[in-house]
């Protein structure tokens, strides 16, 4: 008996195939529509729903051409399940190159909004009610933020063990115990059942390669895992590190930063990360690491004042016990 039709947006996918299609969100005041871009990857066989997103901050591009390079492997006639792919959620802000929507609102502080709310509440609402709804597991892509460059990671609930298993299935080089932030895409989608992996790497508005390969590889092993395609890998990629809380180290002092620590480099408390100069070269004040731990993240700005966040460390000890402190937040 064939597989039944994906229905979404009212339109019916049939099973094997793949489809493009619009969900409208609004009208510029030129007329012209603003619709969500969704592709549909309707498998032959039965299996899970899954959906991958990007560009919820309209600056994050990285997200964007992962979502293209999965779909691009993808055959529908070979596909156990559904994929449910939105490349880009903000798509004001992608027009623009801004994290925010016109009305400067976050849409990842949205969720899962409203029909008749704002401009961010109806597109969190369609995407909660036309893909989230339809899905068991979502992979949220991110980069950083604010002139922020972030190591390839998974940001996710590490307590709940089927998400903890696809968090290792993705192979990033550290997956963080991160709290969930009310109005955020995995907050919500949590709320309704679903495992959500968030994915952050490489810098807001920059195509960094290795953050894409990296995002890649993550999305097909997870669909591999899942059982809806074969596996990518000849070989398991090495097992993530584990963390369950980190923190920003912030500089002590006004100047130019010429940081000497490296994304994915580990540190020990005390370690020089690098210094801050003045405009005539005069070193003024050295930045040391707090703690031990893996740099996953390290401001991009020249220029930083004192109390600016500098890097972003990752305590990656064993523990058998979440350890108590604030986790990371999420993008």
């Amino acid at each position: 008996m064939a597989r039944a039709s994906f229905e979404i947006g009212g339109v019916r996918v049939r099973a094997g195939k793949s489809q493009s299609l619009s969900l409208p969100i609004t009208r510029l005041v030129t007329g012209a529509d603003v619709e969500l871009p969704v592709r549909v990857v309707h498998g032959r066989e039965p299996g899970p729903t899954v959906w991958i997103d990007a560009a919820i901050h309209g600056d994050e591009a990285v997200g964007v051409e992962v979502v293209r390079q999965v779909l691009a492997a993808l055959d529908p006639k070979t596909l156990c399940g559904t994929l449910i792919a939105v490349p880009i959620v903000n798509v004001l802000g992608f027009m623009t190159g801004s994290r925010y929507l016109p009305d400067r609102r976050d849409l990842n502080r949205s969720f899962p909004g409203s029909a008749r709310g704002s401009l961010a509440s109806r597109i969190a609402h369609l995407m909660m009610t036309e893909v989230v709804a339809k899905c068991e597991v979502g992979i949220d892509l991110h980069t950083g933020s604010d002139r922020r460059s972030n190591l390839p990671q998974i940001r996710t609930d590490l307590e709940d063990p089927r998400t903890r298993e696809l968090a290792g299935a993705f192979g990033a080089p550290v997956m963080l115990h991160a709290k969930l932030r009310d109005g955020s895409l995995r907050h919500a989608a949590r709320e309704q059942g679903a495992k959500v992996l968030l994915y952050e790497a490489g810098e807001a508005w920059r195509m960094d390669a290795w953050a894409i390969d990296a995002g890649v590889r993550g999305v097909r092993r997870v669909l591999a895992a899942l059982g809806m395609t074969d596996p990518v890998d000849e070989e398991p990629p090495p097992p993530s590190a584990e963390s369950w809380r980190s923190s920003w180290v912030r500089a002590r002092g006004t100047g130019m930063l010429h940081l000497e620590a490296d994304l994915g480099q580990r540190v020990e408390a005390g370690e020089r990360l690098g210094g801050l100069f003045d405009s005539f070269g005069k070193r003024v004040r050295l930045v040391h690491a707090d703690r031990a731990g893996i740099v996953i993240g390290r401001t991009e700005a020249p220029l930083v004042n004192s109390g600016d966040a500098v890097v972003h460390l990752a305590e990656v000890e064993p523990s058998p016990e979440p350890p108590p402190g604030p986790p990371a937040p999420e993008g």
